[in-house]
């Protein structure tokens, strides 16, 4: 499966293994656990190092073919101009981190259809491998008896019909909701794909109910990500045209880097404002947050200096940029807060709570339109 919006490579906890087509490649460190759980098994099973490191192996080999799939998200979405943030390993799959799915839903299809087309490769090479080897192909009975080989093949052929079936955060509800987004507006052709998820996981775990348990993680997992597409799509269409002029803050209280952390607390205190700009000479030079306050004042007490625990990785943004882009800047960044420029000039700063503040406004100006023209 493809995300557009999640998973930075500061992602907590996640190492880089490396870099495919240009593409970095992250693997979470629960991905590290499930190896270990899974060599257990193999052991207590089995009694076996052998055993063992088959189970390894081919836990290993089948996330290869993940780290495949997602790369063929990333480089079909290449060629429409979207680039990949990166590729990231967890123990439920794989993520790849476009920075948005096109908007033509033509465009959307082929992204989303490219990640399960590369599963069939792969097993269509393996089939290949398996006939001229004269290797009789595995039922599905005896998936876990075959020899690694063909247990790829059928587990590349079940990825591929998993991920196609219509339901967000699978590909196939992405196609879905493209297919729709031919025919009607895409934020009605995303609540529209988004029901037919969610509908999907209430079968599915009923179906997980009478029969098997598993399938209620998994229904669990659709109903959650459905919703989470929905939502995303919904602001999303809010922010839509929107730059971030509206979202701009001008009145908001600064420190000097010379200032104590008992300056940063009566201002907190006396108002709503977390982070804090560091101004010097005039000029913008660092972000005070409020996990950085409390960590000073736990380490050094409230008579430390501002100096000594502002973050200084400050990043601008223009005043006319997209708040969209500038919303995935503060969600992918490290930075708390941006410093808004108008010609050069800093004109205000911009966080995550008042973009959100925005979009609620703007969901109920959209509401109240709705219920007026009733």
């Amino acid at each position: 499966m493809s995300n557009s919006q999640h998973n930075p490579p500061s992602m907590k906890w996640s190492m880089r293994l490396g870099s495919l087509a240009g593409i970095a490649v992250y693997v979470h460190a629960t991905f590290l656990i499930l190896l270990l759980w899974i060599a257990l098994s193999y052991w207590r099973s089995e009694q076996s190092l052998q055993a063992v490191i088959h189970g390894v192996g081919f836990i290993l080999a089948l996330f290869g073919c993940v780290v495949l799939h997602e790369l063929g998200h990333a480089l079909t979405a290449r060629r429409f101009g979207i680039k990949t943030r990166d590729i990231t390993l967890l123990p439920i799959g794989g993520v790849a981190s476009l920075e948005k799915m096109p908007d033509d839903p033509k465009q959307e299809i082929l992204v989303a259809l490219a990640g399960p087309a590369v599963n069939v490769v792969i097993a269509g090479f393996i089939w290949l491998l398996l006939s001229l080897q004269q290797t009789m192909l595995p039922n599905l009975s005896d998936l876990l008896k075959g020899n690694m080989l063909q247990q790829l093949l059928v587990v590349n052929l079940f990825l591929a019909a998993f991920n196609l079936l219509p339901a967000f955060p699978m590909d196939g509800g992405r196609v879905l909701r493209a297919i729709l987004a031919l025919r009607m507006d895409h934020m009605a052709a995303t609540r529209l794909a988004a029901s037919v998820g969610q509908a999907f996981a209430l079968w599915l775990g009923l179906v997980g109910l009478l029969y098997n348990p598993f399938l209620l993680f998994i229904a669990l997992f659709v109903w959650i990500g459905a919703m989470a597409e929905a939502g995303t799509e919904e602001i999303r269409s809010l922010l839509h045209g929107t730059t971030l002029n509206h979202a701009l803050i001008t009145h908001f209280e600064t420190l000097s880097p010379h200032d104590s952390l008992t300056r940063a607390i009566q201002l907190t205190l006396d108002g709503v404002q977390k982070d804090f700009p560091v101004i010097a000479a005039g000029n913008f030079i660092g972000v005070l947050t409020q996990e950085d306050l409390l960590r000073g004042l736990h380490e050094q007490g409230a008579l430390a200096t501002v100096r000594e625990y502002m973050r200084t990785e400050i990043e601008t943004a223009d005043i006319n940029e997209p708040l969209e882009s500038v919303m995935k800047r503060l969600q992918t960044g490290n930075c708390r807060l941006l410093a808004v420029t108008r010609n050069g000039e800093m004109a205000g700063i911009v966080n995550m709570d008042n973009i959100l503040e925005l979009v609620r406004i703007e969901a109920a100006l959209k509401e109240g339109s709705r219920a007026f023209r009733k």
